[in-house]
């Protein structure tokens, strides 16, 4: 059995910080002039990608050391001197001293995210219903980059507005992050969905699914979740790690699928000082 508890919390933890961290790496190598950068701070991985990023934040604050409030003044002004927003992503498993230290530094909660987690040696079961057999995965290698943040940018391009150019740009560096994986799933040779894993110390993070509209209700989805699982068990992966809006079709998703809600992360934001 594997317990929703504070060891469990930091192995998802730290795997997504450090698919952020290869994420911001890649940005800094392909576009120096973007300023990317990230830096560790009392255990807290703190992003920048730039001030409009959804990666521009601290993953882990609290759960591996204590955070106190110098170490919220060095991540404060890390973000302060790039004019970025200050957003700190906290797992419940955190020490729980920041839930008084926060509100009294001006943070005010406003975003939960469900995190889920699968063990691998129950993915047979999790993923044993016939996939369609029109339907086709493989990894995408860096020279076709392109086709698989297209596929992706696509897909997400009816969930938000103005989301098909920002996710083109999302896709394409994720595809070049050191311990990235790019997944397409292609119908009778013709990409209908997109999706990546990220795997660290054990832990496979699956992430970026997509389906393009023309292709939705086809298994597309399903083959890539199978092919990812398979993939992150052959690579010696004992956990799978995937996030989600509480109550959303995302969440239901992967539920069905085996997947269990480890803990729900309260997402916060620094005010502005008058």
């Amino acid at each position: 059995m594997v317990f929703s508890d504070q060891n469990l919390a930091r192995r998802l933890e730290r795997a997504e910080s450090r698919s952020n961290a290869s994420f911001v790496e890649a940005r800094a190598k392909l576009h120096p002039e973007s300023g990317a950068q990230w830096l560790e701070v009392a255990g807290t991985y703190a992003m920048f990608d730039g001030p409009d990023s959804p990666i521009t934040q601290t993953f882990g604050l609290g759960l591996f050391e204590a955070v106190g409030e110098a170490e919220l003044v060095k991540l404060e002004q890390f973000f302060a001197e790039r004019g970025a927003p200050v957003y700190h992503e906290v797992s419940p498993m955190a020490d729980s001293a920041l839930l008084a230290l926060l509100p009294i530094r001006g943070y005010v909660p406003f975003e939960y995210t469900s995190v889920l987690y699968l063990p691998l040696e129950q993915a047979a079961l999790a993923t044993s219903p016939a996939l369609n057999p029109r339907v086709h995965t493989r990894v995408v290698p860096p020279a076709q980059a392109d086709l698989w943040a297209q596929t992706l940018a696509q897909g997400w391009s009816t969930e938000m507005d103005n989301a098909e150019a920002f996710m083109r740009d999302f896709g394409r560096i994720n595809a070049h992050s050191a311990g990235y994986s790019a997944y397409l799933a292609e119908l009778d040779g013709t990409p209908i969905a997109a999706g990546g894993m990220f795997v660290h110390d054990g832990v496979a993070l699956l992430a970026g699914a997509s389906t393009v509209p023309h292709g939705r209700r086809q298994g597309g989805q399903q083959a890539l979740l199978h092919a990812r699982l398979r993939d992150a068990a052959a690579q010696g992966c004992t956990l799978a790690l995937m996030g989600a809006l509480p109550g959303s079709q995302s969440q239901s998703n992967a539920e069905k699928q085996g997947f269990r809600i480890a803990y729900t992360r309260i997402k916060w934001q620094l005010q502005p000082r008058a």
